[in-house]
């Protein structure tokens, strides 16, 4: 069987780590408002795939999170006056009964951010030990992005040319080494979450928390990753330079990404206001007939 790899850009023969056996990774959705028809598109279309790798006879351990703790949690808690925990829990169950009447199966594990922030810590810890990360003044904790001569491998970036794109940015805050660093734990502000950590109070940076959790459920080297086409560059780019220079492993050896959905020739999202939430459909249609 062959597979379409975004590393390679090509297809390739699916060679298992271990025969039988199917460690696969699925970035799950922040869980802040309802899930749209886009949101629900990775979850059919690898939930798709997992069933016919079990059909061929596969044992697949199958790992899809939750991201409970980010900005766009906390606006909306402040928003509504409660806690970015009662936020995030009420909407992963309506992501999970959306999830139930579309038919996508249960992962095996579902692992929420907020559960894993030791290892998280641990694994930053590892990377300054390492020298790919530093703790700014503030206690921010960067990733050094130079100290990871592959990085722009899945995404086929020239990270000068990445570089000349950041010129004119102005870096949040005087700490950086470079413009190209991102975040791997931010400093708390005033009524937002936070955990201690040897750098300050705070929370983790979006990047950390999947190569932190597709660690703990799956082990240092996977067999697939997958997720949406926009999570490409920087994110899965981003979990790429940390698991890789911290395991000194191969994260995953197959990269699966979906296309994005269009409205009017135009990509669907919440900033442009052209989504339609899955709740919303299963009022006209039923979804048992709805491939996305």
């Amino acid at each position: 069987m062959k597979l379409f790899n975004t590393m390679s850009r090509r297809k390739e023969e699916f060679v298992p780590l271990e025969e039988g056996k199917v460690r696969m990774y699925v970035c799950g959705p922040t869980v802040y408002n309802l899930i749209h028809i886009g949101n629900a598109r990775p979850m059919i279309v690898f939930d798709t795939f997992r069933r016919y790798m079990e059909y061929k006879g596969y044992d697949v351990n199958y790992v899809s999170n939750f991201t409970d703790v980010d900005d766009k949690i906390i606006k909306k808690a402040m928003e509504e006056g409660v806690s970015a925990d009662e936020v995030a829990k009420r909407y992963i169950a309506e992501c999970k009964q959306d999830m139930e009447s579309l038919n996508v199966k249960p992962a095996t594990t579902h692992p929420l951010a907020t559960e894993e922030i030791s290892g998280m810590i641990e694994m930053i810890q590892t990377l300054i030990d390492k020298g790919h990360a530093y703790a700014a003044e503030d206690g921010t904790v960067y990733y050094r992005t130079r100290s990871f001569p592959e990085y722009g491998k899945l995404s086929h970036k020239n990270i000068d040319d990445l570089e000349g794109g950041h010129r004119d940015i102005k870096v949040t805050g005087d700490y950086k080494e470079d413009p190209l660093d991102f975040v791997l734990w931010k400093p708390k502000k005033e009524g937002e979450p936070y955990w201690e950590s040897p750098w300050c109070d705070g929370r983790p940076g979006w990047h950390i928390e999947c190569s932190v959790m597709s660690k703990k459920y799956l082990g240092d080297e996977i067999d697939i990753h997958a997720g949406g086409e926009d999570l490409i560059f920087p994110h899965h780019e981003n979990e790429i330079a940390q698991s890789e220079a911290a395991n000194g492993k191969t994260f995953a050896r197959y990269w699966m990404h979906n296309a994005f959905l269009n409205i009017d020739n135009k990509k669907m999202s919440k900033s442009l206001g052209n989504f339609f939430t899955v709740r919303d459909i299963s009022k006209e249609y039923d979804l048992s007939l709805i491939h996305i």
